[in-house]
């Protein structure tokens, strides 16, 4: 039987409910829940400021230094100060963070390549949100307060970011089937139907009551 800390890691479409429905998961079970609180504990094990991660989060910038970038939001340390630092070191300083947390509790991930970052962890279910198109923009418009023009234009920004930063560092392909165990389109139970179905996929995955 396969030990070690049960790990869920979920991406998603910008406007699928992904990250609600990565909650509902986290708290359904009981797990440690991480988005954006993962740039905080890359932070800490860098000495880098969390504005910096923030301002580069799920981002691959090809070929772009950051010597001029990073100076202004260091933290405590500065050794880190130094031509050689890239988005790769950046990528680094954030696996280490989420193999850490993984290593300290049953956890649920959003995004940031934890699928790839965890590939070796025993006991990881990876699962990927969508949902219908139209859902999606009026959700990310209620949200941003924007007309549906502008939603639509930001779901594709965002995930042509999404996707260069998973595929050039996974090498799988972001949003396909074959990368994840379970792709659901949140649209059709709604999300809460979606968490309840994804739940059940992964007490089965797990074997747990």
């Amino acid at each position: 039987m396969e030990t070690g800390n049960i790990i869920i890691n979920v991406g998603r479409q910008l406007g699928s409910g992904g990250r609600t429905i990565a909650k509902m998961l986290a708290q359904n079970f009981g797990y440690r829940f991480y988005d954006r609180e993962i740039l905080n504990l890359a932070a800490r094990e860098s000495g880098f400021s969390e504005r910096f991660f923030e301002q580069n989060d799920e981002q691959k910038m090809f070929g772009r230094s950051f010597l001029n970038y990073h100076l202004p939001l260091m933290g405590d340390h500065h050794f880190y100060s130094n031509n050689n630092f890239s988005q790769e070191r950046l990528f680094q300083f954030q696996s280490d963070a989420i193999r850490k947390a993984a290593l300290e509790s049953n956890c649920v991930f959003v995004g940031r390549c934890a699928d790839y970052v965890l590939r070796d962890f025993p006991r990881v279910v990876n699962l990927f949100i969508t949902a219908d198109r139209q859902e999606r923009i009026d959700r990310v418009c209620e949200r941003r307060g924007c007309d549906r023009e502008k939603g639509a234009a930001l779901i594709v920004e965002v995930e042509e970011r999404r996707a260069a930063y998973y595929n050039y560092y996974t090498g799988k392909r972001w949003g396909q089937a074959a990368s994840y165990h379970l792709c659901v389109d949140s649209s059709i139970l709604g999300m809460e139907g979606t968490a309840e179905l994804l739940g059940d996929f992964i007490r089965r995955r797990f074997q747990q009551p």
